[in-house]
């Protein structure tokens, strides 16, 4: 499935649309280059979930940030800086799945050892860096899902 974003405003809203399809033990991945608004969509993901004017600071040096939200806990990685896909067992990753949701920021660094149940979105930044495309694709419950 392909999203045009056309603003911020856009990416935001599509934040709050996975929000709403989001369940305990599914993870939300996205990927896409430095700048493409992964942040800015996870932000607005985590806000839908917990309250609008809830604090969420990029994970990059912390590499994980949690949240209580209204119906079950979540927790937004970063695994930029992440040195083998073995550290992300250090950081709690398959604990978060097993109370709440995950939302994961550069997930290639794990190496195939993605969730199963998982909405993969790409973000690809237009050549003017205001508009971008997102690319969602749907494993395990997630697949059949409307968001």
């Amino acid at each position: 499935m392909q999203v045009f974003l056309e603003n911020e405003a856009a990416t935001q809203a599509l934040g709050v649309a996975v929000a709403r399809a989001l369940l305990p033990g599914e993870a939300v991945c996205l990927s896409g280059p430095l700048g493409a608004g992964k942040s800015s969509l996870a932000r607005a993901l985590i806000r839908a979930l917990t309250s609008p004017d809830e604090e969420v600071p990029s994970p990059t040096y912390t590499l994980v940030q949690s949240y209580e939200g209204a119906a079950f806990p979540i927790a937004h990685f970063d695994l930029y800086r992440l040195k083998s896909p073995e550290d992300v067992e250090e950081l709690g990753l398959h604990e978060a799945l097993d109370v709440g949701a995950a939302v994961i920021e550069w997930p290639e660094r794990l190496q195939g050892r993605l969730p199963i149940d998982r909405l993969s979105i790409e973000i690809e930044p237009s050549s003017d860096g205001a508009a971008r495309t997102a690319h969602l694709s749907f494993h395990g419950a997630w697949e059949g899902r409307d968001v």
